[in-house]
């Protein structure tokens, strides 16, 4: 069975990320969830480990099997990583190398060779910043794929650029990327 490490962090959006788990499980996927803090604000913790069937990651100094260091574990037993709703933070973050928290943590400890997913979900203005366009570049030059936003009425008010591509063209992204994959 392959597995999907799940990252979730802070958008609104953060909500269909129970969506994505549920699809890639009815596709055969082992999902494994890793949330950001702020992602618990918008989406609880039970619900991803209700829809993943699997005990959901947060604390990157908790490790709940002695002798096996959690994030490192993570890391190296997907086969694919999605960061599903990801914000302009992680993006910052991940191009930068840095690493302060339980997701951030385990994609850095990710082998280069497995495939990074990052479907943004944010603000049209946020979105379009310089900053965060070179960010995703950085990320796209490292090997990850960027699953691009949609335009649409967003959370704000805003209409443009910024909401989270569809669930169902995600987990078919996420499928056809495996199916790729050789072992």
């Amino acid at each position: 069975m392959k597995c999907v490490l799940l990252g979730v962090t802070g958008s609104i959006a953060a909500f269909k990320a129970a969506s994505i788990a549920s699809g890639l499980k009815k596709r055969g996927i082992e999902v494994h969830v890793v949330m950001t803090e702020s992602s618990t604000h918008f989406i609880t913790p039970l619900t991803m480990q209700i829809q993943s069937e699997q005990p959901v990651h947060l604390d990157v100094m908790a490790e709940p099997i002695a002798g096996k260091i959690n994030h490192i574990d993570l890391a190296q037993s997907c086969d694919l990583v999605l960061i599903a709703p990801a914000t302009a933070n992680i993006i910052g973050k991940l191009a930068h190398g840095i690493g302060d928290e339980m997701l951030s943590t385990v994609c850095l400890a990710v082998p280069p060779d497995v495939p990074k997913l990052i479907a943004p979900a944010m603000n049209t203005k946020m979105y379009q910043q310089l900053v965060v366009q070179e960010n995703l570049k950085k990320l796209i030059s490292y090997g990850y794929e960027e699953i691009k936003p949609v335009s649409q009425k967003l959370a704000c008010g805003d209409v443009g650029i910024g909401a989270l591509a569809a669930v169902d063209d995600i987990v078919e992204k996420v499928i056809s990327r495996l199916t790729d994959l050789t072992f």
